[in-house]
């Protein structure tokens, strides 16, 4: 066993065994469920308080707009917490922005409802920042994008999932509901139509903010290592002098346009349906759809680094298939321009569990800061899909998704090649 894939003594976990990476697989697959409702909750907010695209895209813009807001002040909150209290924490503030976001929902008030979501947000950013480099040091550097990959695994299986129970308990009449409400003159029964859809929202919020409840419990009677990144081969002057070296910075950057750009094909894959005329009670499924090829992309990332070709060479073939994808879905059109944007989900998946752990290589004792930094960058998700929503009526919808995708994969690519290679960093040993 000692070669084992998965064995206590192999390369993928190193001495810290299995525990710690299947209780952090526990907490990505919590936090796919809450992050990838946004897709469908758009359609959702779009017909509950009668909104157009530019206010419905209120829900990811405030919800990412979160990670640039808190993620700072939740690397001080992980340091003097630590580990285990610190994810214990992000969890419970997690349950309490899912239990206010299904309150104010109820009470069709849509400022509440984004408070909630920019407490969630909050709490996931806490998480990130102490989650993410947990899982990038949990064993050997080339061989951190695999564990990640085995949290994307996790964290896409809920977010195929959730749009599916929320459209399936909540949204199964969305199209009609929209379409009575539209047709309503009286605006006490418009109210009452819509009223009596946003409840159905209540349980289920509540609901997962008690399982949230419970995963944090677990969390804080589970033992789980402290780990920071082994600074560069530099001297201490040097490390305490450029905290905020190249590759963190250009990392910071290319991660801020790739969140965008994954929102943009997972979260409003939906609303580019509905730019061809597809029925609004199939575009609130089709989130699921950029998510199943994010999961596909995963398990192939997996299967694949290193046995076949090392994480940052997969990232480069990753950016090409996204621009040829791009390429696609312009010059297709309906279910076929749909279907290339949800293969995005493939291209995608591999790219941000590569970012990362080269970002923060070297970090040593400012980890935390280098992690919160990544984790702020996830704000791409909350500027990138209004820019889209702004712009599309002028450039149209297909081309503007183009351009942001493709300068997005293109830098990408670039970071790759300059930063990417494993054990060396361009100038910081000079």
């Amino acid at each position: 066993m000692k070669n084992s894939a998965l064995g206590k003594n192999n390369s993928l976990v190193g001495e810290h065994g299995l525990g710690a990476l299947a209780i952090a697989a526990l907490i990505f697959f919590a936090m796919g469920f809450v992050t990838w409702l946004n897709g469908p909750l758009i359609s959702f907010v779009r017909v509950a308080f009668s909104l157009n695209d530019f206010n419905a895209f209120f829900v990811p813009m405030v919800f990412y707009f979160s990670y640039f807001l808190f993620s700072l002040p939740a690397s001080i909150v992980a340091k003097r917490l630590g580990l285990k209290r610190g994810l214990s924490l992000s969890i419970l503030v997690s349950a309490l922005g899912v239990a206010m976001f299904g309150q104010f929902v109820a009470w069709r008030i849509y400022g509440g409802a984004l408070t909630g979501l920019l407490t969630l947000g909050a709490g996931l950013s806490l998480m990130q920042v102490v989650i993410n480099p947990l899982v990038s040091l949990l064993g050997p550097a080339d061989r951190a994008a695999q564990r990640i990959a085995v949290m994307g695994i996790s964290n896409k299986i809920a977010g195929i999932l959730a749009p599916i129970v929320l459209a399936t308990l909540v949204m199964h009449d969305l199209g009609s509901v929209a379409l009575r409400a539209q047709n309503t003159a009286d605006p006490v029964a418009r109210d009452a139509i819509l009223g009596s859809f946003v409840h159905a929202l209540y349980a289920p919020y509540l609901g997962m903010a008690g399982i949230l409840v419970l995963i944090a419990i677990v969390v804080a009677l589970f033992p789980l290592p402290n780990l920071e990144a082994p600074p560069l081969p530099t001297s201490a002057r040097q490390q305490s002098a450029r905290v905020f070296k190249p590759h963190l910075i250009f990392g910071f950057i290319t991660m801020f346009l790739y969140v965008g750009s994954e929102v943009l094909a997972g979260d409003a894959i939906g609303t580019y349906g509905l730019g061809f005329g597809l029925p609004l009670d199939q575009t609130k499924f089709f989130t699921s759809l950029t998510l199943t090829g994010m999961l596909i992309g995963y398990i192939a990332g997996f299967l694949a680094i290193p046995r076949l070709l090392p994480q940052e060479r997969y990232m480069e073939l990753s950016c090409i298939a996204g621009c040829l994808l791009s390429i696609l879905a312009f010059i297709t059109h309906g279910y076929a321009s749909v279907l290339c944007v949800a293969l995005l989900g493939v291209a995608n998946a591999m790219i941000m569990p590569t970012i990362f752990p080269i970002a923060i290589r070297g970090a040593g004792a400012h980890t935390a800061l280098a992690s919160a930094l990544l984790v702020m960058s996830y704000s791409g998700g909350a500027v990138i899909p209004q820019i889209y929503v702004l712009l599309k009526p002028y450039f149209g919808f297909q081309a503007m998704f183009a351009l942001i995708t493709l300068p997005t994969y293109l830098a990408i690519m670039l970071y790759a090649r300059r930063y990417g290679r494993v054990g060396i960093l361009p100038m910081e040993n000079k």
